[in-house]
């Protein structure tokens, strides 16, 4: 369960259970900390404090009165209204801004937050790498001190993407903690097959995040993840509704809930703003919706309504006494012919999608952000710049008015109020003054109540000290290094092919037993690692470029003897282990084929060898641009080759140097690939979605059970890519191995074969 811990002395606890006052100021590191007995907890820095009834309360825009707003006793909605009544137009229109990434590298504030918290009025800050939790929770501080002595001293509510996602080069050392906890990627929370799991990762997350002063989370990521290629399948739970919706429940509860609270906020919770409605997950032919070339989301099978279900059914629908994640992110993508109008634009810019649907339909009525960046324009089909699908043609202003007449409440990645602000006199000059105040002022109290609900009023500021203590500690890492354990899939395991290998008892997280000491007395197996041929790495969406193309050794060798003696010859080895990444088979959008002639559209491949797309549509379903003179963006009979073909050759050359001995193959995945031109070649071979190197050292070890299932199909080949529909999930021809297995949805192994539990028939 989370805790929300703040050490206070002795005698306090007993001046605040006497006969004396209601509050105590208590020391706190760069702000005044107010203690109530049955009162709310005050954080505060240069507002004056009002006394009523002997309690405490913030004067926050220091008038000398009580404003509802103000008034901790009341209820969130009525403090939200009463103080989106208050608010200029100038004001209302920063509260609808998000700001770009924000860096922390110290704790001080920057000139230029400095200007979009005064000059734009922006109250949600968006954090990326931050350089200790000290240091976040002193920037925090300052950022909260600066604002509070602004207007009505509205508190930043700063969010953050996912931060828990695992390193693999991240060393796990009992007993010790970290910069923060490191658990499974979504696609491997989903892998472990269990909820009650993913709610504690929510739990154990959002209170690292309130101690870095973090009160959203821009996730979980809840697009239903049907289509193979697309690049972002590594950020979901995977193709399974069922899946999908349970896990997307289980996330938001242990993200926002407060333990005790009747309502189940407070300041403990954390914002979800889940993403993204209504699914990213069928992208056409694979290709994303951050570039214009994969903007368009397509329906074949008809199963638009199926990808609203982990919204509908999960994330809205909690079992949490939140009732439902407090803000929805939709997509990029134009959800092509979805519109029963048959108005095709980006998903925030269409009505039918945000109000009839999401607001109206289904009774949503949170916060709905737009993505990052679409009221930019957008310079080439290429570009990774503005991503106004649909609406190329109007300008920055007017798509501005058109999300907000769509029911959109705050535009992600912009920091200036002057877009916002020339949409709200449009909105005056087509339906008066009266009706744009009133669609302004909604959007503000849906905007203040998530900082309202998460205490931000009260203290929005952190101790140091405790979030130095509390992020990353030695419980929270060791939860996350078990829950990565879990989430590896052994897919072969020819005739024990590890039975008969010894490992040193170090190195492992569990405390040593009879078998590890049986394991000391024996002759350690010696294992063959090769290098790995390591292409230059790209950045997200391939927008930088990494460190030069190298050969270098996938696991680090002082790691590797913790396990087993290190064998430079093959022929000394008692086994191999290959480590190697998924096929890197492109985007599938290539200039050069433009440049040639072509249409530019490629397809993106899952195998590792060259591959021809014989299979392909002959017409594409949706397409078109203002920059195309062609609406048709087939590529059927190009070719494409993957940027790491060398992974495959590493296998097999292994396998024929190894000869009879086993050659143990660990392949991480962000999405599924064709396993048919590795498989042949391994004994035992397993696939993960991103965790720490001792992980896949604790399974060749044999110190820890595999237990994570498929949280998706592998296909037998590309052929059945092609043909599957990109919105029905379970239509591809799974493929099926040398022992007869076949990898589909929810298949695994453990050491004794098949797994065959109550998760299997609770998802399958």
């Amino acid at each position: 369960m989370k805790r929300f811990i703040q050490i206070l002395p002795l005698v306090l606890a007993t001046v605040l259970t006497g006969c004396g006052p209601k509050w105590q100021e208590v020391p706190a590191d760069g702000y005044r900390l107010i203690v109530q007995r049955g009162g709310a907890t005050l954080g505060v820095n240069s507002a004056p404090l009002l006394e009523q009834d002997g309690y405490l309360f913030k004067d926050l825009n220091r008038n000398g009165a009580l404003d509802v707003y103000e008034d901790w006793r009341l209820p969130a909605r009525q403090r939200a209204e009463d103080l989106a009544a208050q608010l200029s137009i100038e004001e209302i229109a920063g509260l609808m801004l998000y700001s770009g990434h924000q860096s922390v590298p110290g704790p001080e504030i920057t000139d230029r937050q400095r200007k979009f918290l005064e000059e734009d009025n922006l109250r949600a800050v968006l954090v990326t790498t931050v350089e200790s939790p000290e240091v976040a929770a002193r920037w925090n501080n300052n950022v909260q001190a600066f604002v509070e002595a602004l207007g009505h001293g509205i508190p930043a509510n700063n969010s953050s993407d996912p931060r828990n996602e695992p390193r693999a080069t991240a060393e796990y050392n009992m007993g010790s903690g970290g910069k923060i906890s490191l658990w499974p990627t979504p696609l491997g929370l989903a892998a472990t097959f269990d909820p009650a799991l993913v709610r504690r990762f929510g739990e154990v997350a959002s209170t690292e995040y309130r101690a870095l002063g973090i009160a959203t989370a821009l996730s979980p990521q809840i697009d239903l993840a049907t289509e193979p290629r697309w690049s972002r399948f590594n950020g979901t739970f995977g193709e399974d509704p069922e899946m999908d919706v349970a896990m997307a429940r289980a996330y938001v509860d242990g993200f926002q809930t407060t333990d005790g609270s009747e309502d189940g906020w407070g300041r403990q919770s954390v914002n979800a703003m889940v993403k993204h409605w209504p699914s990213g997950g069928p992208e056409e032919a694979g290709r994303d919706a951050h570039f214009n070339y994969g903007k368009y989301a397509v329906y074949p099978g008809g199963n638009f309504r199926t990808h609203l279900r982990p919204f509908t059914e999960g994330a809205f629908k909690l079992d949490g006494a939140t009732r439902s994640a407090s803000a929805v992110m939709p997509y990029y993508t134009i959800s092509y012919g979805a519109d029963p109008s048959g108005k095709n634009v980006g998903n925030s810019y269409n009505r039918y999608i945000i109000t009839d649907l999401l607001r109206g339909e289904f009774g949503f009525d949170g916060v709905v952000c737009t993505d990052w960046g679409i009221t930019g324009d957008n310079g080439a089909i290429e570009n990774f710049d503005g991503k106004c699908w649909g609406v190329e043609n109007l300008t920055v202003a007017e798509r501005h008015y058109e999300v907000i007449k769509a029911g959109v409440d705050q535009f992600g990645g912009n920091n200036d109020k002057g877009p916002v602000l020339e949409a709200y006199r449009m909105w005056v000059e087509e339906f008066g003054e009266q009706s744009a105040r009133e669609r302004f002022a909604q959007s503000a109290v849906r905007l203040l109540l998530n900082s309202f609900r998460t205490g931000l009023f009260e203290n929005p500021y952190t101790d140091p000290a405790e979030a130095a203590a509390t992020v990353g500690n030695a419980r929270f890492m060791t939860e996350g290094y078990q829950a990565q354990r879990k989430s590896v899939v052994l897919l072969k395991n020819r005739g024990g092919a590890l039975n008969g290998l010894n490992a040193k008892p170090e190195g492992v997280l569990d405390e040593p037993g009879p078998e590890a000491e049986r394991a000391a007395a024996a002759k350690v197996s010696k294992v063959y690692v090769p290098k790995r041929y390591f292409p230059q790495s790209r950045g997200m969406f391939g927008l930088s470029q990494g460190p030069a193309a190298r050969w270098d050794y996938p696991l680090d060798r002082d790691v590797v003897e913790r396990y087993f003696e290190w064998a430079e010859d093959p022929a000394e080895a008692d086994f191999a282990l290959v480590v190697i990444q998924e096929p890197s088979g492109g985007s599938g959008y290539d200039v050069d084929d433009r440049k040639k002639g072509g249409n530019g559209y490629v397809p993106i491949s899952l195998q590792y060898r060259p591959y021809k797309a014989d299979y392909a549509r002959t017409v594409s379903l949706a397409g078109g641009d203002p920059k195309e003179k062609f609406t048709n963006r087939s590529y059927k009979g190009k070719r494409v080759t993957t940027t790491n073909e060398a992974d495959l050759d590493l296998v097999i050359d292994t396998k024929k140097q190894m000869g009879d001995k086993p050659v143990v193959v660990f392949v991480q995945l962000s999405r599924p690939f064709v396993p048919a031109e590795v498989e042949p070649w391994t004994d035992v071979l397993f696939v993960h979605f991103g965790v720490q190197n001792q992980v896949l050292l604790d399974l060749a070890a044999r110190k820890a059970e595999p237990s994570g299932l498929l949280p998706m199909q592998l296909p037998a080949d590309m052929r059945t890519v092609e043909e599957q529909a990109e919105d029905v999930p379970h239509d591809m021809r799974p493929y099926v191995d040398s022992e007869g297995n076949s990898y589909d949805f929810a298949y695994g192994l453990n050491w004794s074969g098949v797994i065959r539990d109550e998760r299997v028939t609770r998802f399958e």
